[in-house]
């Protein structure tokens, strides 16, 4: 039976990426914080499909989180065959107005840690001759306005890189772009008003989500963007002149 590690994994698409992936006969190794969230989430899914789940409580933001994960995916003699970069963090604030510890913890949590487990991961599925890299972007990789939307544009342009280099190895790199989605990420108080100020058409389920990044990979995608009105927007943004783009703030932490 194949193994997916999945960051994020106690809340929103990251608790939805294990539901799905253990219905579909996946072992995992399920990564956050909070240890406690992590096991209640582990019983409950290995109860009800049987699978194995293991926990591993780790703080993406800080070096020694992201190599005690580093060294899970190392561990030949219990091979990971996707890597599920889920993990997601914003300041929702300007950059002028976030700390600089806010945008630090921001950026090793969207840049540095998908950077440094895909680098773990990759040698030994390119030397068992398959395997798969799921980064979740954002439909906010098409604007220009602020950090947030930066990362999530190089989380972007990275998967495309890896997915070139990786062509004939057996491994694939996948990026989805979820627009707003219906998750905890939006219950803090700097991005809950969202919830009240977009309509409900423009939402998207977390099933419909990790559904659609899961197809993808399995078809060897390289991008996913959920809903076609999402993927219509994102057209149309990459089409739109920078200076225009810019100024688009409602969409800049969208996830």
């Amino acid at each position: 039976m194949a193994t997916a590690l999945v960051t994020g994994a106690s809340a929103g698409l990251g608790e939805e990426f294990a539901w799905q992936l253990a219905t579909a006969r996946h072992d995992l190794v399920i990564v956050a914080r909070s240890r406690d969230r992590l096991s209640e989430l582990a019983d409950v899914v290995a109860s009800a499909t049987g699978v194995t789940v293991e926990v591993l409580a780790a703080d993406l933001s800080t070096p020694d989180g992201r190599e005690q994960v580093a060294e899970r995916l190392t561990d030949v003699s219990r091979p990971v065959s996707l890597l599920v970069n889920n993990a997601g963090f914003s300041t929702g604030k300007d950059f002028l107005d976030a700390t600089w510890e806010e945008e630090a913890a921001q950026h090793d949590v969207l840049v540095t840690a998908p950077l440094r487990l895909t680098h773990a991961a990759l040698p030994g599925m390119v030397e068992r001759g398959h395997g798969a890299i799921l980064n979740v972007s954002s439909i906010a990789a098409h604007l220009a306005n602020g950090t947030y939307a930066a990362h999530k544009r190089w989380v972007l342009e990275f998967t495309e890189a890896l997915a070139g280099q990786l062509r004939g190895t057996g491994v694939t790199a996948t990026a989805v772009l979820p627009g707003l989605t219906r998750t905890e990420f939006h219950d803090s108080p700097e991005l809950e008003h969202y919830k009240d100020s977009t309509p409900d058409f423009a939402w998207l389920s977390a099933e419909q989500v990790v559904s659609a990044a899961l197809t993808g990979v399995r078809r060897g995608s390289v991008t996913v963007t959920p809903s076609v009105r999402y993927a219509t927007a994102g057209a149309l943004a990459r089409l739109a002149p920078a200076s225009l783009t810019r100024r688009t703030r409602s969409m800049r932490t969208q996830r």
